[in-house]
């Protein structure tokens, strides 16, 4: 039986037909031999550490007669702890945690607790596990992180390992090294499992995936499941891009909803036991702690809240609303600005021109965006080891959010058409590197096929219209929010 506390009543639709099967385990092999060190899900930095962080380089604008000297070094953004806001936003927002911190945790006092969280899993900018941890009447027994752990301490694409929390003593559970799902052991002396991550609404996004993985193992130990519900970046109303196919399963893309799905955790957490989208989940119990003020259309910069980065290379709202569009370049011969400052929001290489190439960009005249050329240096760092031409002088462009009609994901499409038309100019080869991947990332081989085959923007985004609008009735039994 499903219940959300906050808003009872509402339960998952019965479940139908797994369109995964046993390809999660083989694509989540598949991809982790394809791409060492492209992070999808990560942790930025400890939200305990006050050191200083190393400075990586930043991305300079380009003006037309610039041929690109060596960008200054500029900080990273400092700790979690720092620039996280409170949840209490302007706006009025509560997130999950916050709504069942303002009751005494009355849901989880006297019993054993297991939480799913990392270091963007705060409460007034307090880590959640700190505060779990001295909450009297709970007994957290252990955490459970996903990449990068949950500390956020750990190598992108690193194995995490488990031990001893150094501030709580608690004990830790790995999700990202032998496992990526909880083992019976590891839930064995538990009473119920919480899951507490922040998503940035994209499909590639794994955190979503570690979820629906942990609320099978939830389901087989007979153990609650409640979801903590946080706020979609991109809004709750801005879904894009193809469903995933059933060809196209992988941990990068777990569930068939588009690259931009417009739900938040909680409710896809619903829609993945109604739909059956994985197996075992029929007697779960599965419970979502509402959000209190947080709107479909409220997107991240509505929200007055700090950004707390759930990535590394994620540092700013602005990668993470770009991210669903971009991520595509992963795939690419160029650079995604990764050993940047700007990592998402810079595309290019040593070959581009970028003032040639923002220019023709902008006469598109694409809704709530802009585009301005840069020069930058990406370099190695603890968290991006060996990004795309490091140390090479590179050129391209800045993605420019102007405002909300800004739609990621089609804008990575009209990205991936002018700088395969650039590169075809200038006698490059091959824009797509990775096929295998790329095909993962888009959620089907039907965007790299037209994209080889000369087709326009216009042609690859119209194509995923129906998929939307089919997708768009599916989940509106799920939704919790206005």
């Amino acid at each position: 039986m499903s219940k959300q506390i906050g808003r009872p009543g509402k339960t998952a639709q019965p479940p139908g037909s797994c369109p995964l099967g046993g390809k999660r385990e083989v694509f989540g092999r598949l991809l982790a031999a394809t791409l060492v060190g492209v992070v999808f899900v990560a942790a930025c930095s400890s939200a305990s550490d006050d050191a200083a962080a190393p400075a990586i380089p930043a991305v300079t604008a380009t003006p037309p007669t610039t041929d690109g000297a060596d960008p200054a070094d500029e900080p990273l953004p400092t700790s979690t702890a720092s620039t996280s806001a409170s949840i209490a936003a302007p706006t009025g927002l509560r997130v999950g945690a916050a709504v069942l911190a303002a009751d005494g945790f009355a849901e989880l006092t006297g019993q054993r607790i297991g939480v799913i969280l990392n270091q963007a899993s705060t409460i007034d900018g307090q880590p959640l596990l700190d505060v779990l941890a001295r909450t009297e009447g709970i007994d957290l027994v252990a955490a459970f992180g996903p990449e990068h752990g949950v500390r956020g301490t750990a190598a992108a694409g690193a194995p995490v390992t488990g031990g001893i929390d150094a501030t709580t003593g608690v004990r830790i559970h790995s999700l990202y090294g032998d496992t990526r799902a909880p083992t019976p052991a590891m839930l064995a002396e538990l009473d119920v499992l919480v899951f507490d991550l922040q998503d940035v609404g994209a499909r590639v996004y794994t955190y979503l995936a570690t979820m629906g993985l942990a609320m099978q193992s939830a389901a087989e130990a007979g153990l609650p499941f409640i979801v903590l519900d946080r706020p979609n970046p991109l809004g709750g109303s801005y879904v894009d891009g193809h469903v995933r196919d059933e060809d196209h399963a992988s941990f990068i893309g777990q569930y068939p909803v588009p690259a931009a799905h417009g739900m938040t955790a909680g409710e896809l957490a619903l829609a993945i036991k109604g739909e059956g989208w994985l197996p075992g989940l029929d007697g779960l119990d599965l419970r979502v702690v509402e959000m209190s003020g947080w709107h479909r259309d409220d997107r991240w910069a509505d929200l007055g809240l700090g950004w707390a980065p759930p990535s590394p290379s994620l540092p700013s709202p602005t990668a993470a609303e770009v991210y669903p569009g971009t991520v595509l370049f992963e795939a690419t011969s160029l650079s995604v600005g990764r050993g940047t400052a700007e990592p998402f929001t810079t595309i290019g290489a040593p070959w581009v021109d970028g003032p040639a190439l923002a220019g023709a960009l902008n006469e598109l005249g694409l809704a709530g965006v802009s585009f301005e050329a840069v020069t930058f240096v990406p370099e190695a760092t603890e968290s991006v080891p060996a990004p795309p031409y490091a140390g090479e002088t590179s050129h391209g462009v800045r993605v420019v959010i102007e405002d909300a009609s800004f739609r990621p994901v089609a804008t990575g499409l009209h990205l991936l058409v002018a700088f395969r038309d650039h590169a075809d100019a200038r006698g490059e080869p091959e824009l797509v590197a990775a096929p295998k991947l790329f095909d993962l990332l888009t959620g089907t081989d039907a965007v790299r096929t037209a994209l080889e085959a000369g087709a326009s923007a216009t042609q690859l985004i119209e194509a995923w219209s129906p998929e939307v609008a089919a997708f768009e009735e599916l989940r509106r039994r799920y939704l919790l929010y206005d």
